[in-house]
């Protein structure tokens, strides 16, 4: 059996600034990786692996002077979000060929 405990976290404000600064950033490079998925959907070419996601968005992002905030977070969260977003993606697809649960997507 497992067990489930909801814990209330009261942040200072200088937590609540690092924790903004963190979602934000997940946030850019979700979307930015996501964008690249699309657009390599609408043409026809496979996505790309998680590596080659990490090594544009994040790793590459950072050293440019137009992303270079990216290195003032961990690596760990955004790895996560390349992570969560390359199994959106797998969920995606077995809904539309039928292997998950519930409707297919059409």
């Amino acid at each position: 059996m497992k067990s489930r405990f909801k814990y209330r976290i009261y942040p200072t404000r200088g937590q609540k600034y690092r924790l903004a600064k963190l979602f934000g950033c997940v946030r850019v490079v979700w979307n930015d990786s996501l964008a690249c998925c699309q657009e390599k959907y609408k043409i026809g070419e496979k996505k790309p692996v998680n590596s080659q996601l990490q090594k544009q968005f994040i790793t590459s992002a950072k050293k440019t002077e137009y992303r270079e905030w990216l290195s003032e977070v961990s690596n760990i969260p955004l790895q996560q979000s390349l992570n969560d977003l390359n199994q959106a993606y797998q969920n995606f697809f077995k809904s539309t060929r039928g292997q998950r649960k519930g409707k297919p997507i059409k």
